[in-house]
This record gives structure tokens, C-alpha cells and sequence, in this order.
């Protein structure tokens, strides 16, 4: 079985928690397809894009260079698909084939949970509070950074959480 060892995005090395790689035979032909783990911020990085120039290195040194299509797969931990039509299989010999119909499809899912994926990359997304507070906090939280009122609110509900 072919091995994922790293997968470059437009030049950038990304972090791959699991893959799988395989050929998928269709009534169309025969697609190239990785299917990828990856975090939350790579998914939303690259979800919309139509095609990315990807590098894919397998464990028995080969690099694969291509520009692929990319899909954003449904499932309880982000993932992304990559594809691209193969017309020459001789190259792809080693790889597995799929049918269309076949039921096999790689699980990538097992063992693997968000907690892990975010204690590599965690998704940073911006929040507006309304809050009611004394005119002394808010003169206070006025003068400050956003920088450092967002450590500060961090840090906070962290703290919180674990009590």
C-alpha cells in the first residue's frame, strides 16, 4: 500500500493527522484522490479554492507534483479531498483501485480526535461580547490593547473552564 509522508499546499508543508491515497475508476475515467485529516485552519484556508498546486511526497521517496481539484469532505473532523485526472496509470501502478461502486473507502476518522487536531493548530475566530459592567471596568477595558485584552479573555475562560 502506498504511504503518505507529506503534502506540500501551493508550496506551504501542511500538517496531515492521516491520509489515504488510491485511484478511483469511474464511468469518467480514473481519478487520482488523496484524502486528508487535517485541521480546522487548513480546511478554511483552502475549502474554497477551485485548484491548488500540490506536492505530494510517499514514503518510498516518490513525489508526486499536480495541480488538483479540492473538496471539503463532511465528517466529524476536517478533512479536505484532492483529485485530478490520471490518462497514464502505468506510473500509478502500486496504488489501489477503487471502483465507484466498491464500499471500501478509507476511514481516516479512527483514533484520531479534534482535541488532538487543536493541541497542533487551533482555530482563532473573532467574537463581539455586549457586556453590562461598571464604568470603572469599562474606562478600564478602554485603555487597553486588543492584543491584550484578547490574551486577557483567553486566559479568563481558560481558567474558568477549569475550575
Amino acid at each position: 500500500m502506498v504511504v503518505v509522508k507529506s503534502v506540500h499546499i501551493d508550496g506551504e508543508r501542511i500538517h496531515v493527522f492521516n491520509s489515504a491515497i488510491y485511484i478511483l475508476e469511474s464511468s469518467l475515467g480514473f481519478t487520482l484522490e488523496l484524502d486528508l485529516i487535517v485541521s480546522e485552519v487548513v480546511v478554511k484556508k483552502y475549502k474554497k479554492e477551485d485548484n491548488l498546486i500540490i506536492e505530494i511526497e510517499l514514503e518510498d521517496g516518490r513525489i508526486i507534483h499536480s495541480i488538483m481539484h479540492v473538496k471539503s469532505l463532511p465528517g466529524g473532523l476536517p478533512q479536505l479531498n484532492l483529485f485530478c485526472e490520471l490518462d497514464d496509470l502505468k506510473e500509478y501502478a502500486d496504488f489501489k483501485i477503487v471502483n465507484e461502486n466498491d464500499a471500501w473507502f478509507p476511514n481516516l476518522e479512527e483514533g484520531i480526535t479534534l482535541d488532538e487536531i487543536r493541541k497542533v493548530e487551533m482555530p482563532i475566530e473573532p467574537v463581539n461580547l455586549k457586556l453590562n459592567l461598571p464604568i470603572d471596568q469599562v474606562e478600564w477595558l478602554k485603555k487597553q490593547k486588543k492584543k491584550d485584552l484578547n490574551e486577557i479573555f483567553k486566559d479568563l475562560i481558560y481558567e474558568y473552564r477549569n475550575k
